[in-house]
């Protein structure tokens, strides 16, 4: 599985939908957000059990201010749509890993 584009329209149903959900705050014009790109390409990839969800958060300003989003990349974990974790910054695979298994 790939990651997937979520918006303001469809957050909420891809968050209660699925068990566990990863959502990416970035922004195209974000370094750090476009260091992290790979890196969940990668978890997408090797994790069936989870979903990586990207919100572009120029184009989806109701969703990210909802949520707080004051510095990208930030990271928010939902398990059964309730939020469990958030994260907040570029990071490597191991650290991301580190906060999504205990979810699983």
């Amino acid at each position: 599985m790939s990651t997937i584009q979520v918006t303001d329209t469809d957050f909420e149903k891809t968050i209660s939908d699925n068990e566990l959900v990863l959502v990416d705050f970035w922004a195209p014009w974000c370094g750090p957000c476009k260091a992290l790109g790979p890196v969940l390409e990668e978890i997408a990839s090797e994790n069936q059990n989870i979903v990586i969800a990207k919100m572009n958060t120029d184009e989806n300003p109701n969703t990210s201010s909802a949520h707080g989003i004051m510095s990208i990349p930030t990271m928010m974990i939902f398990k059964n749509g309730q939020l469990v974790d958030r994260l907040v910054g570029a990071m490597p695979k191991d650290a991301v890993m580190q906060k999504i298994e205990p979810h699983f």
